[in-house]
């Protein structure tokens, strides 16, 4: 069953980085249970099953015995309707009750396959698994959340704990271990405004590990972000800093340059006294400098030193975070959920995300004026912004994974930074997170011809039809497709197989035949097959004025002189068939503007002005019948005594300036003739009121006597 309205389902809400080493999860990094999910999505989105297969974790015995007792029911209920998040969440609940870990696996991959950013749930899994001993199999689970939901900063957390709780910490590979995992979580998260837990423990492990230099660096690295707690960083790091000598906790690059600048200063600073001791007075050539432990001044000095040069890093980043607190503070939900977002919350995102691709522009512009100049610092600043500003799309789609718009903005943002970036987000989106939102996919298929890749936009086309059948908007992007690529034979099969399949729909079928009539008629240059089209589609709507209207186009765009006689009969049709009075007026009206314009005879004007003038006076005597049953007082005081029911009489009919002879109407076929239907009166919007057709036409009285 073909429909013209798109099913979207039940699941309406509710540096220069490249954007796939922020979140890039292929389907297949997916969770792939042996649960085999099958669509049988039909228009309504709905019917959309995974098989009841049994799942048994990879190299293990089934556990526990048959499932339990509830837990088909359960099951059922999720194949039944898949999109029902209340029904997972029911399952999840009992088989977490049960405590049943082969029921449990089954229900979480199917699960997570569906709602990947459900992060809690990827928690409960990996706990899941360590319970039951299976350390190896928690940690790929871990892995497996983190591709899908490389943001969550709970997640990165969790899965550090657990390395922390499973690796022998005494091995020196374990050390490493840790350490890369943690700079892997900043890297993905680390600029992410509510990442401050995360830098918190990696600065604290640094410490527990005895690295404080290791710790200098990551309090020197989260100094330059924007986060929450960006003032308890500081305040950590100067506690940190004032805690220690500058050749504890510094690279000896950075000790070597602070304690030649503290030299600097000093001798400045006695050179201004003229109090020069003897020891640094000018030595021999070849004479080393006295080696001297630094003393309690000078250290205090030092670490001055490091505080005057951090300060200024903190006052820029906190002119950071004063700029978006505003925007943070609006975003109350920033976690995933299929509940509908309200209209404030999607445009606090809007907002945000506009107001931070400006910032990344202006400093973007700024970078390419001072590019002569070589300013480093302003190349740093430029990357950052576009850091900056896919942190925040990341962000936004785990709130609003479910809004297309999201998504479409952000390909948008990414399409002239690179093709592959925005593809990816296009799959992410179509593939993973909105399998039945068909506008999104027709976004993404017009991408790929756009830019040359036919094959992948057929491919997409195709996969969606068979995902969303009966839509009959991804049918004529089909077709569109393929008469560009200059496959008409293609387009046409399409077209006519969706005519064929649409019978039980009479006005789709209208629809469609009407476009493969005009596909034809002007492509194929075969009128004779389009005119076949138009009369079989009128036997089964023979209530369809707007099959009628493109069969007199038809007829009119050939040899007038030739087809006289055809057109009058295509008239005569429309005025014989079950079409409304209004609509046979203008019908009329058509034929009697040819006969005027190409008539070979005087006789077949005035029989079409004879037809026309009865169905106006029809119509007339049926608007003035009804308007009188306002002016009978009797009437009147039979209608409900509610006022706010009552229509107000009307008078008169509405009149209009009286339009000349030499003004043609519009034509019918400017156009494009697949618009909504009955929208006759745009043809002859100069004509105004039904009531004053006789108006044009009046002058034929002068030399047209009435037979």
């Amino acid at each position: 069953m073909w429909s013209i309205m798109a099913a979207e389902g039940t699941e309406d809400p509710s540096n220069n980085l490249p954007v796939t080493e922020l979140y890039e999860p292929e389907v297949a990094d997916l969770p792939k249970p042996d649960v085999e999910e099958s669509v049988k999505s039909g228009a309504d989105g709905g019917d959309t099953g995974i098989s009841t297969a049994s799942y048994t974790a990879e190299g293990e015995e089934e556990e526990g015995g048959g499932m339990p007792t509830d837990f088909e029911r359960l099951w059922k209920l999720t194949i039944d309707n898949p999109q029902d998040f209340n029904s997972w969440t029911d399952l999840l609940q009992y088989c977490e009750q049960e405590g049943h870990i082969q029921a449990s696996r089954q229900a979480l991959n199917a699960f997570l396959v569906r709602y990947p950013l459900c992060y809690g749930y990827w928690k409960k899994f990996v706990d899941l698994e360590r319970r039951a001993g299976h350390n190896d199999k928690a940690e790929e689970v871990c892995e497996r959340g983190l591709k899908a939901i490389p943001l969550s900063v709970d997640l990165w957390i969790h899965y550090i704990n657990l390395l922390l709780g499973t690796l022998n910490m005494n091995l020196p590979d374990s050390i490493c271990r840790i350490r890369s995992v943690f700079e892997e979580a900043v890297a993905a998260t680390g600029w992410d405004f509510n990442s401050d837990r995360l830098w918190d423990l990696f600065a604290e492990w640094e410490k527990e590990q005895a690295n404080l230099k290791f710790m200098t660096n990551v309090y020197d690295r989260v100094l330059r972000v924007p986060t929450q707690l960006y003032n308890t960083h500081y305040e950590k790091l100067k506690t940190h800093l004032t805690s220690h000598l500058p050749q504890d906790i510094l690279s000896p690059e950075e000790y070597s340059k602070v304690r030649t600048e503290y030299k600097q200063s000093q001798i400045q600073a006695k050179k201004e006294r003229s109090d020069i001791s003897a020891d640094e007075e000018e030595r021999p050539p070849g004479a080393e400098e006295p080696a001297d432990s630094d003393s309690e001044e000078a250290v205090q000095k030092m670490q001055e030193l490091l505080l005057v040069s951090r300060e200024e890093i903190y006052q820029q980043n906190e002119a950071e975070v004063r700029k978006r607190w505003n925007y943070e503070e609006s975003i109350k939900r920033p976690y995933f959920h299929v509940k509908p977002l309200d209209r404030a919350q999607l445009k606090a995102w809007h907002s945000y995300l506009d107001w931070e691709i400006a910032e990344a522009e202006t400093a973007a512009m700024t970078a390419e004026v001072t590019a002569v100049e070589a300013h480093e610092d302003s190349k740093q600043e430029c990357g950052a912004g576009h850091k900056r500003v896919l942190i925040l799309f990341e962000r936004c789609l785990i709130a609003c994974a479910l809004y297309e718009e999201f998504w479409i903005k952000y390909v948008h943002y990414l399409e002239p930074h690179g093709l592959e970036e925005a593809r990816n987000v296009y799959r992410r989106a179509c593939e993973i997170h909105l399998p039945y939102k068909h506008s999104i996919h027709l976004h993404w298929a017009s991408f790929e011809e756009k830019h040359g890749n036919i094959t992948e936009a057929r491919r997409i086309l195709e996969s969606l039809e068979k995902t969303v059948p009966g839509l009959a908007a991804v049918r004529l992007r089909r077709v569109g497709l393929e008469r560009r690529a200059a496959r008409l034979d293609v387009a046409e099969s399409l077209l006519k197989e969706t005519v064929d399949q649409s019978k039980d729909n009479p006005t789709l079928h209208a629809f469609c035949s009407i476009k493969l009539a005009r596909f034809l008629h002007k492509l194929c240059k075969n009128p004779a097959r389009a005119r076949t089209v138009l009369q079989e589609a009128i036997e089964l709507s023979p209530d369809n004025g707007r099959l009628y209207q493109n069969l007199l186009e038809l007829e009119m765009s050939g040899d007038l002189r030739a087809n006289g006689g055809v057109i009058q009969q295509c008239v005569a049709k429309a005025l014989a068939a079950p079409l409304s009075p209004k609509t046979k007026i203008l019908f009329s009206q058509r034929g009697l503007q040819f006969a005027e314009d190409f008539g070979t005879t005087v006789q077949s004007v005035l029989s079409m002005y004879e037809e026309h003038q009865k169905l106006l006076q029809e119509h007339n005597a049926k608007r003035e019948a009804e308007n009188s049953d306002y002016d009978d007082p009797e009437k009147m005081s039979k209608m409900d005594d509610g006022s706010s029911l009552t229509v107000p009489p009307q008078t008169a009919p509405l009149t209009m300036p009286h339009a000349p002879m030499t003004t043609p109407p519009p034509s019918m076929m400017g156009g494009d003739m697949s618009g909504s239907y009955g929208s006759y009166g745009n043809w002859y919007q100069q004509y105004g009121g039904y009531g004053s057709y006789q108006n044009p036409w009046s002058q034929y009285n002068q030399y047209y006597p009435p037979s």
